[in-house]
């Protein structure tokens, strides 16, 4: 017999509410229902097939109607992925709460230094009951996880080859220091060819001029040749650079691993942009935003309209400021809460950076903001929080930007 159920049609029946505590091993549960009564005191699930069939049993004991349940888990790292996959797949309606705004919640409850994940729980179900504006997790959001996923990894192998490229850098300085005032940048194919087959000064400068010559010419598609093949092999004869075969071992095998993370980040955005294509985002009519920063962007915000305005946005990336007021003291600065998303945040401000460089309306407010006397830094920052409001009216509204002629 369902507990819930009932026989007077203008009865309202009370909503089911479960709320999960997620760990890496186990999960703590709670069930009550907006009523105040406890259908099931805490207890604990494995992470695992049989544990999640435990709490779905659970919940299917209390109500006929998985309609009239409402399930609340913590976004704890990647844990909670495996259980709300499942959950949406039972047609549950299933909340994914921020652990900051679980822990404020608990805090407002109590004065008492008291954390559990038996009253993370209870906690957690309270915030649900409580707070209307929470919204159920979609198997939209849900697939957007995979763009999420792909940003991150792309975000980690570009800084793993940022890492790499300073290590080039140090090197080149210790084997052949003056190279880097003969090219554009050490970080080419040209200079990554002739560095793999000639990692040092004095290997260049043994080098016949005919083979140097054949290598610029081919790594830079005809761009540098014999030329410039004499001007570096001269420079080479006459360079400091130390001979050192163990850090030119190690200059080799920084170019191959380079070369083997480009190929990587390549295969990564291939995927990310495939997804893109699926439904591209409204933003990318900005001149200025391209595809990756626009990548991370969407996958980072989900589902715009969970956001209930753009301030709620902002305050998500982290770009709305805090203000410290007690009795008649009041700050004089306001600083960025910088609570959100840093990667969210990253692609807002190196999206700003573009978009000012290229969209008139942006390049004009921020030569305003500068004329006011702002640093560069805060000045980007005053013109992101104008792109996050442009960004929110795109992709709520499905409206087009239309970029004003300079």
């Amino acid at each position: 017999m369902d507990p819930t159920a009932s026989n007077n049609p203008m009865e309202v029946i009370p909503m089911i509410i479960v709320a999960v505590d997620v760990a890496k091993d186990k999960h703590d549960c709670f069930i009550t229902n907006t009523d105040g009564e406890v259908l099931f005191d805490p207890f604990i699930i494995t992470n695992s097939q049989s544990g999640f069939e435990d709490l779905f049993d659970k919940i299917r004991s209390v109500t006929d109607s998985l309609q009239n349940v409402k399930v609340g888990l913590e976004a704890t790292g990647h844990y909670h992925l495996n259980l709300l996959g499942y959950l949406l797949d039972k047609g549950l309606h299933t909340c994914l709460i921020n652990p900051l705004q679980t822990s404020l919640f608990r805090k407002s409850l109590s004065f008492r230094k008291t954390k559990t994940d038996t009253v993370d729980a209870r906690a957690i179900a309270r915030l649900l009951m409580s707070d209307q504006t929470l919204q159920p997790y979609s198997l939209t959001s849900y697939q957007n996880e995979e763009l999420k996923s792909l940003t991150r990894y792309r975000a980690d192998k570009v800084r793993e080859r940022a890492k790499l490229k300073s290590s080039l850098s140090r090197l080149v300085v210790i084997l052949f220091p003056e190279l880097e005032k003969l090219v554009p940048t050490l970080h080419m194919a040209t200079v990554y060819d002739l560095l793999t087959e000639f990692p040092g000064a004095s290997l260049v400068a043994s080098a016949h001029l005919t083979r140097l010559s054949h290598l610029f010419s081919d790594s830079s598609k005809g761009r540098y040749g014999k030329e410039k093949a004499i001007e570096v092999r001269e420079a080479a004869r006459h360079s400091i650079g130390a001979v050192f075969p163990a850090k030119s071992l190690e200059l080799r095998h920084t170019i191959e691993h380079i070369r083997f993370l480009d190929a990587e980040i390549n295969e990564i955005e291939a995927q990310i942009f495939a997804l893109l294509d699926k439904d591209p985002p409204k933003m990318l009519a900005i001149p200025g935003m391209g595809p990756r920063m626009a990548a991370v962007i969407i996958a980072e915000v989900g589902d715009f309209k969970r956001f209930s305005s753009p301030d709620k946005l902002l305050a998500y990336a982290g770009l709305s400021p805090t203000t410290y007021q007690s009795g008649q003291l009041i700050s004089t600065y306001a600083k960025m809460e910088k609570r959100g998303s840093r990667y969210l945040r990253y692609a807002l401000f190196n999206a700003t950076k573009y978009v000012c460089i290229w969209d008139p309306t942006f390049r004009a407010y921020l030569a305003k903001k500068r004329a006011e006397g702002k640093h560069y830094n805060v000045a980007i920052s005053h013109a992101a929080k104008k792109l996050v409001r442009l960004i929110y009216h795109l992709e709520t509204t499905g409206e087009t930007y239309l970029s004003k002629v300079s």
